[in-house]
């Protein structure tokens, strides 16, 4: 899970087991939160198992998901490039395992391995293009057509074949799901119960069967 991370990824073996060297192994239970919106940030990381979930916070205590993470993707990164605070709050959803990247050792290894800088503004490149899908899905794109997209998401990066479908243990209660999408749960429950009664999905507790992702393709666009 490490080597499929962006700043894993290009290096030889040597080079990255000198730069997990430096990292130190952080565990968390579900809702702990490993750093906050707006606290100083230094240090980056990469989740090995669990999920995730990055949120920021309106002045009157609306909440919204930036994104969830999940095993082999990294967070954080930004710190290491720019000194503002961090600009969401990082909290498990389930058990977690991560290494954590102080600012200090990463630069001294950067500073040797420029192929690291190109992955790791790759990795930035691909980041900004999913906020700029974002923010075009809330523009154009209505309440169900975001809320099938979400899910054909988390289904390609979490989803288990099972006889009926794809089971995507997404770990997210309905009010999470919503923050998702940047809609009411109400909306978004009410989105899911069209798609479960077209047989297009089955609900279960902080999961969902997708039985007929080809609609659900469609009903995204």
């Amino acid at each position: 899970m490490v080597r499929q991370a962006p700043l894993f990824e290009s290096l030889s073996d040597d080079d990255a087991a000198t730069l997990q060297s430096s990292t130190t192994p952080v565990q968390l239970e579900r809702g702990d939160v490993l750093f906050r919106e707006g606290e100083r940030g230094d240090r980056l990381y990469v989740l090995i198992s669990g999920k995730i979930k990055l949120g920021r916070s309106s002045s009157d205590g609306r909440e919204n998901l930036v994104a969830i993470v999940g095993p082999g993707e990294m967070f954080g990164e930004l710190s290491m490039f720019d000194p503002a605070p961090r600009s969401a709050t990082a909290t498990a959803l389930a058990h977690c395992e991560l290494i954590s990247l102080g600012h200090e050792a990463f630069h001294a290894f950067l500073s040797q391995r420029p192929a690291v800088a190109q992955a790791l503004l790759g990795a930035l490149a691909r980041r900004l293009r999913r906020t700029n899908d974002a923010l075009a899905d809330l523009v154009f794109t209505d309440v169900p057509g975001r809320v099938a997209k979400a899910l054909l998401d988390l289904s390609r990066r979490f989803g288990q074949p099972v006889d009926s479908g794809v089971r995507v243990a997404h770990d997210l209660t309905q009010e999470e799901l919503a923050q998702l999408v940047g809609a009411s749960r109400e909306t978004v429950n009410k989105a899911l119960a069209d798609f479960a009664g077209r047989g297009w999905l089955h609900l279960e507790p902080r999961a969902v069967v997708l039985r007929d992702t080809e609609r659900l393709a469609r009903r995204s666009r």
